[in-house]
């Protein structure tokens, strides 16, 4: 009999997959570099980034990345606490609150970063000035960790 392969409970989304190489004496080698974000979408996230020798393979590695960096993200119904602001490397993001209704106004990598934690309702701006999606989705997750989570809401979690 087979076994059935465990149905994970995070939703993933690939969102940089590159062509990298490494110059050596016989030429060039040629990897894959991939960027996973995976979330179950109640407020966990994380952003993995791995190399391999093919696509499937980098994607795999990704994945194991990114669960070994998930965090908890507190939300106040579909949105943020309150409006946070973080750079990594050339890019900057600023994430602000929005009332239950508005929709997520986000593009690119932030948008999927805020997506998969569970985030519906909030307004994201690039103001750095790269589009490359890798520093905009750390960038993302560096703001998302600036979130506190309320010290009576700790106190309930460690009960249960």
């Amino acid at each position: 009999m087979r076994e059935l392969k465990k149905q994970s409970e995070f939703k993933e989304k690939v969102i940089d997959l590159r062509r990298v190489t490494r110059v050596v004496a016989g030429g060039k080698r040629f990897r894959f570099r991939t960027t996973v974000i995976i979330g179950d979408e109640k407020g966990r996230v994380g952003v993995g980034i791995a190399k391999g020798v093919d696509v499937a393979q980098s994607v795999e590695k990704a994945k194991v990345s990114a669960k070994k960096r998930l965090m908890r993200i507190p939300l106040k119904d579909r949105t943020i606490p309150y409006e946070v602001e973080a750079k990594f490397s050339a890019a900057r993001v600023m994430i602000k609150p929005a009332r239950k209704g508005h929709g997520l106004k986000a593009g690119g990598a932030v948008r999927a970063v805020l997506l998969l934690a569970g985030i519906r309702d909030a307004t994201a701006k690039c103001l750095g000035g790269t589009k490359n999606k890798l520093t905009n989705a750390m960038a993302t997750m560096r703001a998302l960790k600036k979130l506190k989570i309320e010290k009576s809401k700790i106190k309930m979690t460690m009960k249960n």
